[in-house]
Parts: structure tokens; sequence; C-alpha cells
């Protein structure tokens, strides 16, 4: 991996659901950023799955990626990214996660291919 990578929570879920796309970045994980947002959001799907609350945070933990605090800063920045990723359905907790990216200059990865057509000085990935 070149640079920073931060993950979406849907690419935290395709690693952990074994979905398509989340064996290509499961080697990568453990030195990836996610945003506490994010973390909130594969926390809340596992959940949604069925898995139990602790074994849930423990898979999660177990994977070894940077969980960051949601800022002040990032706060902004994603509040103000409403106008342009509107037209593609981004939810805040999208927002949040390209707000860190943003933050710390880094690669962002996604699942949806839209995320490809956002006009962003970053990198995005797209990994299905």
């Amino acid at each position: 991996m070149a640079g920073i990578a931060v993950f979406d929570a849907s690419v935290v879920l395709a690693v952990l659901l074994k979905e398509p796309g989340g064996a290509a970045v499961a080697g990568i994980l453990e030195n990836a950023l996610l945003s506490s947002v994010s973390l909130a959001e594969v926390h809340t799907e596992l959940v949604l799955h069925r898995v139990p609350a602790d074994r849930a945070w423990g898979r999660i933990q177990n994977l070894h990626c940077e969980a960051c605090p949601f800022t002040e800063g990032q706060a902004r920045i994603a509040a103000e990214l409403i106008a342009g990723t509107r037209p593609y359905g981004l939810s805040l907790g999208d927002r949040a996660c390209l707000a860190l990216a943003i933050e710390r200059k880094a690669t962002v990865y996604a699942t949806d291919k839209a995320w490809k057509k956002l006009p962003l000085d970053i990198d995005v990935e797209v990994i299905r």
C-alpha cells in the first residue's frame, strides 16, 4: 500500500462478511484508518446480522485497523461536502469517512462506484 488508506464501513463489512471485494483489501486492513463514525456503522451492521454485540466488537478489534475520533474539523468538512455528495446519496457516515481521508490526504476505499464520480482532491479506490 502506498500512502495512507481510509476504509469506508462498507469495505470493512466486505472483509468481515466475506462479500465481493473484501479479500482484495483484507491484507491492508490492519494498516488502514477508520473513522469512529464508520466504526459505529460496522458494529451496528454486525449486530443487525445477529452477531452478539461482544463477539461483533471483538471481530472489529481483531482487524487491528486504527479507529480515528470524529473531530470538530472533520465535522466541518463532512458538512461542507453535502452539496457535492447529495446527488450520489452519500450519508453522514460516508461524508465522515471522506472527511478523514481529506484531512489525512489519504486514499479512500469504498464499495460504491459513485464515489469515483465525486469532485474531490483525493484518490478513491472502489473494491468491486
